[in-house]
């Protein structure tokens, strides 16, 4: 709802959750502090897709894979206003050294020849998440493994055909 809506009372959260609001507030004191619990919630899922997909020993195309497939079930889960979500120093920090390992290991594929070199500073950084964002979204009906192969074969070979 929050992501559809980023107003959206208590109220409403609790009667679509189907519980009464006096039970998310017992939970959570204000709506700050629920929002503040759902980014905790959402950048621990991430750290947990990063750790899962093993970007440092795994083989490049079966970390991409996996890191990928893993981040589209977070978007999926966790559909949050990203803007807002960053806005948290403390959420912020935590991201951006997650992103700090996905670059390590993109320069990784760079370097063992799975992705190409040349590129601008940093485009392969730019195109992946825009990639994920883009088919958590616009293919609800495909599977995060599907999804997955999708943005793999795009980010990989793109949409040409030769």
């Amino acid at each position: 709802m929050l992501a559809a809506d980023p107003g959206a009372s208590i109220a409403s959260i609790a009667a679509e959750a189907g519980v009464d609001r006096r039970t998310v507030y017992r939970r959570f004191a204000s709506r700050e502090e629920l929002l503040a619990a759902i980014y905790e919630s959402r950048v621990t899922a991430v750290e947990q897709a990063i750790e899962d997909a093993r970007l440092r020993e795994a083989p490049v195309t079966v970390a991409l894979h996996r890191y990928v497939e893993n981040v589209i079930a977070v978007n999926r889960t966790w559909p949050v206003d990203l803007t807002r979500m960053l806005a948290d120093d403390a959420i912020r920090r935590r991201r951006d050294a997650s992103a700090r390992e996905v670059d390590a290991f993109l320069e990784r594929a760079i370097d063992e020849g799975v992705l190409r070199p040349g590129l601008p500073q940093g485009w392969a950084s730019a195109l992946l998440p825009q990639l994920m964002h883009l088919v958590s979204w616009q293919s609800p009906e495909l599977s995060p493994g599907r999804a997955a192969d999708v943005v793999v074969d795009t980010l990989l070979h793109g949409l040409g055909t030769s």
